[in-house]
């Protein structure tokens, strides 16, 4: 059995979600990184404290609580990424970076409307959700084929080598395979 890391691109019912859907006539507005199949740890750019968009930065979310456990229905597509052991180990790495060092990332607001314009323009400390998948996709290799600044979460649906395993509601899924571990 090899390793992997396991892309989300979902659509949550927030307001700057639904803004973001109504702009960009896309189905989803938000990418996550896990390292497990269970989402037991999954990790984006986004809202640090659940009722307000403002502040955010690297966080780590948990399905059924903050901004995810606000909604019941939580469209979403998870991609599986095959990664040889020292592409996952420098994911682990990558991870454990930003979360030591959360304090001095923040969520690239000028940046989103960069992406939107197709400009690229990369930022030492901040990131929209996107671009830090990207980035971290980059930094473990795994071929961009562009910026990592220019990446959108719709983009993440046709990434070269990230197979759909599922299609379908968040809630659901995450209590699935939970339930799956204790049964």
């Amino acid at each position: 059995m090899g390793d992997y890391i396991y892309l989300i691109v979902a659509q949550t019912g927030t307001k700057p979600a639904r803004f973001f859907k109504f702009l960009t006539k896309k189905p989803y507005n938000h990418v996550s990184l896990s390292g497990d199949i269970q989402l037991s740890e999954m990790y984006s750019f986004c809202r640090t404290y659940r009722p307000f968009p403002l502040p955010a930065t690297f966080n780590k979310e948990t399905v059924g609580q903050g901004t995810l456990g606000q909604f019941q229905n939580i469209p979403c597509e998870i991609y599986r990424i095959s990664v040889s052991p020292e592409q996952k180990e420098a994911y682990n790495k990558i991870i454990n970076h930003f979360a030591v060092h959360r304090k001095v990332f923040s969520y690239n607001l000028l940046g989103l409307l960069a992406v939107y314009f197709n400009i690229e323009w990369k930022r030492e400390r901040s990131f929209v959700c996107s671009q830090f998948v990207a980035y971290t996709m980059d930094k473990i290799g795994i071929p961009l084929e562009k910026a990592f600044s220019l990446y959108t979460p719709d983009d993440f649906r046709s990434f070269p080598g990230a197979d759909l395993i599922y299609k379908g509601e968040l809630n659901t899924f995450y209590y699935t395979r939970q339930s799956e571990l204790y049964t």
